[in-house]
């Protein structure tokens, strides 16, 4: 490792102290032996108003029949998994939420919950049948709190979808498309999300490669 990272490493999801150092792209990352996440080393973060203005350039058009398609991962499998007028949320909606749109189209209520687009801190008071995470764990500085908000957003037998391109070990890490984009720090092995669901207590499927159910009791 040639950076000079000066922070101890904690991995933010499980606390684990025992990370291993992984240089990409300029920048240092560290992959965790207890939960397998892998998580951008703070020093190399972007700030907050770099961040909101890499979302803002996004164009997440519900009319988008490609970015339909795309969350088609989520909505049709999530869709049929549901009870008819469950209610959810809609958890880092970004500027365009167009997933809302799409279940409300199938008969679902959905609230919206983001940081920069969608800061109303009073649907994190309720809870509801599912919560959708879309593209948004990917961008979590601190996982295990965030989870942890997720389960409590959940009622009982309640399911939380979230989609992020998972790492699997085929791909080099220092090669992989995703780290390309400068909001992305925080990544998910199979296994890190195995970990999640017996630290939380849900049950949890992969629907698609890159979309996980994790379901309360």
């Amino acid at each position: 490792m040639t950076l000079d990272v000066v922070e101890e490493p904690i991995c933010p999801l499980c606390d684990g102290n025992r990370l291993e150092a992984v240089e990409a792209r300029g920048k240092c990352y560290f992959d965790c032996t207890r939960c397998r996440l892998v998580h951008l080393a703070p020093v190399h973060r972007i700030d907050a108003s770099a961040e909101r203005a890499h979302y803002a350039t996004h164009h997440n058009d519900p009319a988008d029949s490609g970015y339909r398609e795309f969350l088609s991962r989520v909505a049709t499998p999530l869709a049929e998994a549901l009870k008819p007028g469950a209610s959810g949320l809609d958890y880092g909606s970004g500027p365009g939420p167009a997933l809302s749109v799409m279940l409300a189209e199938r008969g679902f209520s959905v609230a919206l919950y983001d940081p920069f687009f969608a800061p109303d801190p009073e649907v994190l008071e309720r809870t509801y049948d599912f919560v959708t995470c879309t593209e948004a764990a990917e961008h979590f500085f601190h996982p295990a709190e965030e989870f942890s908000r997720l389960r409590r957003l959940l009622r009982p037998g309640g399911l939380l979808a979230v989609m992020t391109e998972v790492l699997r070990d085929e791909v080099p890490f220092a090669d992989w498309w995703y780290l390309r984009d400068p909001t992305h720090v925080s990544f998910y092995r199979p296994k890190t999300f195995e970990w999640l669901a017996s630290r939380q207590g849900w049950s949890h499927r992969f629907v698609h490669r890159n979309v996980v159910f994790l379901q309360t009791s």
